[in-house]
């Protein structure tokens, strides 16, 4: 898999060096056990995702800070929205708009059906 053409993997021996902010929930797409790959040489994760790039269905989506439907509202992607898909944990769906944020849960039925080519 590669990554998508607007950003590029981290090369050679990626490490950190001092401290390091921990983001507000719903900013960066970084949680303790996983983060986005592009964000390699500044985030420490366990593990790195190359995301796939999926869409808003045909209604807009709110991201909630956990996978839970009472957890707090992030922020509204309208319908039809590029966004990347990092991890699926049953109904849910941990996405992102890129590296950059916002991110968030949605449930899986909130996306645009993947079109096989």
């Amino acid at each position: 898999m590669t990554a998508p053409d607007r950003y590029s993997l981290p090369e050679g021996v990626v490490g950190l060096n001092g401290p390091v902010d921990k983001p507000a929930p719903g900013t960066l797409p970084l949680r303790g056990d996983l983060a986005h790959i592009a964000l390699a040489q500044s985030y420490l994760a366990a593990h790195y995702v190359i995301p796939q790039p999926r869409a808003v269905g045909a209604s807009p989506a709110t991201l909630k800070l956990n996978m839970r439907d009472d957890a707090e509202d992030g922020t509204t992607l309208p319908a039809g929205q590029a966004i990347e898909l990092l991890d699926c944990a049953g109904d849910w769906a941990w996405i992102t708009c890129g590296p950059e944020g916002p991110s968030g849960y949605v449930r899986l039925g909130q996306l645009a059906p993947v079109i096989d080519a």
